[in-house]
């Protein structure tokens, strides 16, 4: 048994150098990150929305009353409001429900059809976000946008991390997030244009434009290939060994598609995906997509991203100044985000992740300490060189996230879990994602309301937190074939191979 490993080890190496970096792949991988495209537009759309006097006028009277009010509000504290902070919020809880549903899609429809369902439900979303005139038409709106985001963010890093080459998966993969980039960056230019519409109705456009990637994901999900895994794992073996030929490049794809059919044969003996996932030897692919996801939400980066405009402005900034700095930021995270997709198969995951935990938690100190001496809760004292302090500080924080926890916290657990247990995985760290989006989305203007000047001292804190369990627990997947995790990594790593022992695999879980 023990020759047999080995000669398969050596095929498998063999295979992997033969694969090429096909056009079919990458044309494939680009249409599916745009499933990112519109992920990183809706994070960032709602807080440029949410600062508009139009918007506020129309759906928040009392909130657009209280930011005109002079030195009656503290500067931390004026956009305060928890129904403001649903609409954004809402999102990310129909994102969490949709998540579940979504990974049966994924297994059954496969990932192809999936994607479509995301596209649908992002179209039907955009269009009722900007035609109606009704609060709770708009809010239901948010909810299937919020749905579209659950089974997007579901399927496409599976579906990246399936259909590339094992030497690029992580800049394929990163393509994901690089899209979620530029959509944040579009949103921030098109609030900056909407903002200046008179007559009130530039939200409109605002929501309204997000009709665009939504429009690029369903068209492109009907054009790219399903992955050989998803084929394969529904019978289609024929099918499956043909698309895996296109994609590699080569015909010999034998080994490859040899690991892809027992990866399916032992992934259709599990009659309950879920409860599959407590199995001793799936623990700590499941502990760290878990740990990951609420550890890339703690680090702050989408109380900045969702209110960005929102939080310069509290921080002192002209309404003008604080959208430039919310340009700029956004700017630094897709060019930041570049870098990732070039190093991270190259330097590696684990120290991508422990450099970029250096660099945020110095810069959001440095932010607090400004914000502590200079801006109080009814003046700032913010002179023109600390605010460009502030930005950069802040642009600082940005560039470590995204070339690190951004992209590698979809990254590490779409690659990590074994085929019977990837799709229900996802699923969780979707789920868990969302949950805490939706959890710094509802309380982070009231956070800032109460913590001022702490906000960016309880981020750093959880900053350390994260990178010492990157140091302890996280283990190095570069270069490692998607089907080979178990042996090259969980049963070499110094703590989590204790859960790879052979003698615990009859535990009873199906």
């Amino acid at each position: 048994m023990a020759k047999q490993g080995s000669l398969a080890t050596e095929s498998t190496a063999e295979d992997r150098v033969e694969s090429k970096i096909t056009p079919i792949v990458i044309f494939s991988c680009v249409l599916a990150a745009t499933g990112g495209l519109m992920f990183g537009y809706e994070v960032a759309i709602s807080g440029g929305v949410t600062a508009m006097p139009g918007f506020l006028k129309k759906f928040y009277p009392d909130v657009y009353a209280s930011t005109q009010k002079q030195n009656t509000n503290s500067n931390y504290c004026k956009y305060n409001n928890q129904s403001l902070q649903l609409f954004t919020s809402m999102l990310y809880l129909a994102a969490l429900v949709a998540s579940f549903f979504a990974s049966y899609t994924t297994k059954r429809l496969g990932r192809k059809k999936t994607m479509l369902i995301a596209g649908v439900f992002f179209i039907v979303g955009t269009v009722l976000n900007a035609a109606f005139n009704h609060l709770s038409v708009v809010i239901l709106g948010r909810i299937l946008l919020g749905c579209g985001v659950g089974f997007g963010n579901q399927v496409v890093p599976l579906f990246l991390s399936e259909i590339a080459p094992t030497r690029i998966r992580g800049g394929l993969n990163i393509l994901f997030q690089l899209n979620a980039t530029i959509g944040i960056l579009l949103a921030t230019l098109v609030n900056y244009g909407a903002a200046k519409i008179k007559g009130g109705w530039g939200w409109r456009l605002s929501l309204g434009l997000a009709g665009v990637p939504a429009l690029i994901l369903t068209l492109g999900s009907l054009i790219v290939v399903d992955t050989p895994n998803s084929l394969i794992q529904r019978g289609k073996l024929d099918e499956g060994r043909s698309v895996l030929k296109k994609i590699r490049g080569t015909e010999n794809i034998e080994t490859e598609f040899a690991e892809i059919v027992e990866a399916s044969r032992v992934a259709e003996e599990i009659k309950h995906p879920f409860r599959n996932l407590l199995k001793r030897k799936n623990r700590p692919p499941l502990v760290i997509a878990i740990a990951m996801q609420i550890f890339q939400q703690f680090t702050g980066i989408n109380a900045i991203f969702f209110y960005a405009p929102i939080l310069f402005a509290s921080m002192g900034f002209g309404s003008n100044a604080s959208l430039y700095a919310a340009i700029i930021t956004g700017a630094v995270n897709v060019l930041s985000t570049i870098v990732s997709v070039f190093l991270v198969d190259k330097v590696g995951r684990r120290m991508l992740l422990l450099e970029a935990g250096i660099q945020m938690f110095l810069s959001q100190v440095a932010v607090a300490i400004v914000l502590a001496l200079k801006v109080t809760d009814h003046s700032n004292n913010l002179s023109f060189g600390l605010a460009i302090l502030v930005v950069v500080m802040v642009c600082i924080f940005v560039s470590a996230f995204a070339w690190s926890w951004g992209p590698i916290g979809w990254l590490i657990p779409s690659e990590t879990f074994p085929l019977e247990a990837r799709s229900a995985g996802q699923s969780v760290s979707v789920c868990v994602n969302m949950l805490c989006c939706f959890v710094i989305g509802q309380v982070f203007l009231l956070m800032l309301c109460s913590f001022k000047y702490a906000i960016f001292l309880f981020f750093s804190a959880w900053v350390l937190v994260m990178s010492l369990f990157v140091l302890l627990l996280i283990p190095e997947t570069k270069n490692v074939p998607i089907e080979e995790m178990t042996d090259r990594v969980w049963k070499k790593h110094w703590f989590w191979k204790r859960f790879m022992d052979d003698h615990y695999e009859g535990d009873g879980v199906k």
